[in-house]
C-alpha cells in the first residue's frame, strides 16, 4: 500500500517527483488554495494565470500538470481542482479535499513520491487529504501479467507506469503533534481496510468462493488478534440455517457463516455488523438476464465491508465490542438448486416461500440476523447489495438506510454524510408487508414490485430480535463502480460503507449514540 508521511517541508523545498497544489473556482477565475503559497511565489505570483492559460478552471477533480518553476525542488507541479472556492471565513470542505487528493494520487501513478500541499489547517483536514490520497492511489493488479506471460502474483515487478504512487508526503503538517499523528495513523488503518474490501470485491469468483472468503477472515483474525468461528455446511445443517443452505445448495462450493469479533476489555457496548456475502450471484433458477451477470462477483460487497470494518476496529483499538457476521454463499442454478415455490425453514424457525431465487440475499441475511440477535447486541447494522430497486431510487453513488428506530436511522445517515459517503434515509411503509403474505408459509421472499427496496427491508425486519435497534444499508448502487474512476473512487469495488461502519463504532465507543 502507498506509504504516508507527515512533513514540515514546504512545497518549494520538498524533494519529490511532483508537488500537488489545490486550486478552486473563484468569482473572477482560478484561485490558488492555501498550502500553495511557495509554489505561487516561484511562479512570480502568477500560478493562477498560468493555469488558466492551460485551460484550468478549478473545477472539482480537474488535474493540470505543468513543469515546475525555478526554485522548486520537485520537477512537476500538479494542480487539482477543489470546486467552488469557499467564503472568506470558511475552509474547504473535507470531502472536496478527499476527492481532490484522490484525483491527484491517481494521476501520479508510477511516481515514487509526491508532496501534497493541499489546505491542511487542522488534523481533520489532514485526515481527509490522507484518506483521499491513499484511496485514490489504489490499484488492483493481482491478475495482470507482466508482459511475459507470467501472472503478476508471481512477477517481481509490475508495469512501472501503472504502479500506484509509492509515497504521499503531507506537507505543512506537524509530525510531532498528537492530533496530526493520530489522524495519519487512523487514515492509514482505515484506507488499508477499505482497500482490503476492494481487493476482495475485485477478486474473480473462481478464486473467492465461500470457503476461500472464510479463510481470508481466519488469516486476518490470526494477524490482528480477533476471535473467529466458521460454520461449514455440516454445522449449518445441524443448526438449521435453512436460508444459507437453501441459497447455496445449487452450487458446488458450499456456504459458510463466519463470526469474526473484536473485543475490548473496557467496552460497555456491543455493535453487531451483518454482511451479505454472495460470492457469485447468477440468480439461481430465476436466472439473471444477459448483461446482468458480468459484475455479480460484487454481490459479497456487504460482507467485505463488514469484515474490513471489524479489522479496522481492532487496528484502531476501539473501546467497543464489534462482531461481524459474514453470510457467505454462491447462488447457482443446477439440478440441486432451490426452485421457485420451495419452502425453506430458516434458523429462526420461520418458513419462507421462495418465489424468486434471485431474491437470495435476504435469505442468507435472515439467518445471520437471527443468529446475531441471539447475542443481544446494543445495535445491529446489516450491509448488502440487496436490490436493484434501490439503484433505481437513489442512483449509483448513494446507499439507502432503513431502520426500526427513526433516531438511529438519522444517526447513521449523519455519520455517513460526515465521513463522505452519500446516503439517504428510506421509509418502511407497513402496508407493503401484506404483499409478502404467503398461502403456504409464514412469509414469502417477494412482495410488491413497486418499492422493492423497501419490501426487502421489511423482510429483514422480521428476523431482528425483539427490542434490538437495527439499521439496514442497501449499497447496491455505490458498491461497484463500472465507469471511469473519479475522485478517490476506482473502477470496480469501492469499499462502500466501511467508513460509515467504522465511524459508527467510534461513536458507539465514545458513548455518542446513547
Amino acid at each position: 500500500m502507498t506509504a504516508l508521511t507527515l512533513s514540515t517541508s514546504s512545497a518549494a523545498t520538498v524533494r519529490a517527483d511532483a508537488v500537488v497544489v489545490g486550486v478552486a473556482k473563484g468569482a473572477k477565475g482560478v484561485v490558488v488554495a492555501p498550502g500553495a503559497e511557495a509554489v505561487d511565489k516561484a511562479f512570480g505570483g502568477k500560478l493562477a494565470a498560468v493555469l488558466e492559460t492551460l485551460g484550468a478552471s478549478g473545477a472539482e477533480g480537474e488535474v493540470t500538470k505543468l513543469p515546475a518553476a525555478y526554485g522548486l525542488k520537485a520537477p512537476v507541479v500538479l494542480a487539482v481542482g477543489l470546486g467552488e472556492a469557499p467564503g472568506k471565513d470558511d475552509g474547504y470542505d473535507n470531502e472536496a479535499l478527499r476527492r481532490a487528493a484522490g484525483s491527484a494520487a491517481r494521476a501520479l501513478a508510477g511516481s515514487k513520491k509526491a508532496g501534497f500541499a493541499l489546505p491542511v489547517e487542522d488534523a481533520e483536514a489532514a485526515a481527509a487529504v490522507s484518506e483521499g490520497a491513499l484511496l485514490g492511489a489504489y490499484s488492483f493488479t493481482a491478475y495482470r501479467s507482466n508482459g511475459n506471460g507470467q501472472n503478476a502474483k508471481g512477477a517481481k515487478k509490475n508495469d512501472a507506469k501503472s504502479a500506484p504512487l509509492a509515497e504521499v508526503a503531507l506537507l505543512g503538517t506537524k509530525p510531532r503533534d498528537k492530533e496530526f499523528k493520530a489522524a495519519a495513523e487512523r487514515s492509514q488503518a482505515l484506507a488499508a481496510e477499505i482497500n482490503r474490501a476492494r481487493d476482495l470485491i475485485n477478486m474473480p469468483p473462481n478464486d473467492l468462493d465461500p470457503k476461500a472468503f472464510a479463510a481470508e477472515a481466519q488469516a486476518a483474525a490470526k494477524e490482528f488478534g480477533l476471535k473467529v468461528e466458521v460454520l461449514d455446511e455440516k454445522a449449518l445443517k445441524k443448526g438449521g440455517y435453512g436460508g444459507l443452505l437453501g441459497v447455496g445448495q445449487g452450487a458446488e462450493a458450499p456456504p459458510r457463516l463466519v463470526r469474526i469479533a473484536h473485543t475490548h476489555a473496557k467496552a460497555t457496548k456491543t455493535l453487531a455488523l451483518v454482511g451479505k456475502g454472495i460470492t457469485y450471484d447468477s440468480g439461481g433458477i430465476s436466472l439473471k438476464p444477459a448483461g446482468h451477470n458480468e459484475t455479480m462477483k460484487c454481490d459479497m460487497s456487504g460482507a467485505a465491508a463488514v469484515f474490513a470494518a471489524v479489522v479496522a476496529a481492532a487496528r484502531l483499538g476501539l473501546e467497543v465490542n464489534v462482531t461481524g457476521w459474514l453470510a457467505l454463499a454462491e447462488n447457482m442454478p443446477s439440478g440441486s438448486a432451490t426452485r421457485p415455490g420451495d419452502v425453506l425453514t430458516m434458523y429462526s424457525g420461520k418458513t419462507v416461500e421462495v418465489l424468486n431465487t434471485d431474491a437470495e440475499g435476504r435469505l442468507v441475511l435472515a439467518d445471520a440476523l437471527t443468529r446475531a440477535s441471539e447475542e443481544t447486541p446494543d445495535a445491529i447494522v446489516d450491509v448488502a447489495t440487496l436490490t436493484g430497486a434501490m439503484v433505481l431510487a437513489l442512483g449509483n453513488r448513494t446507499f439507502g438506510i432503513m431502520a426500526n428506530d427513526d433516531a438511529f436511522r438519522t444517526s447513521v445517515h449523519e455519520i455517513a454524510e460526515e465521513v463522505g459517503e452519500q446516503s439517504w434515509p428510506m421509509p418502511m411503509p407497513s402496508e407493503l408487508r401484506k404483499g409478502m403474505d404467503s398461502p403456504v408459509a409464514d412469509i414469502a421472499n417477494m412482495g410488491e414490485r413497486m418499492g422493492g427496496g423497501l419490501v426487502a427491508g421489511l423482510f429483514l425486519k422480521e428476523f431482528i430480535g425483539e427490542g434490538i435497534t437495527w439499521a439496514h444499508l442497501d449499497i447496491a448502487g455505490p458498491a461497484f463502480h463500472e465507469g471511469a474512476p473519479w475522485g478517490y473512487t476506482p473502477k470496480g469495488g469501492t469499499g462502500s460503507a466501511v467508513r460509515t461502519l467504522v465511524r459508527l463504532a467510534e461513536r458507539t465507543a465514545a458513548g455518542d449514540l446513547g
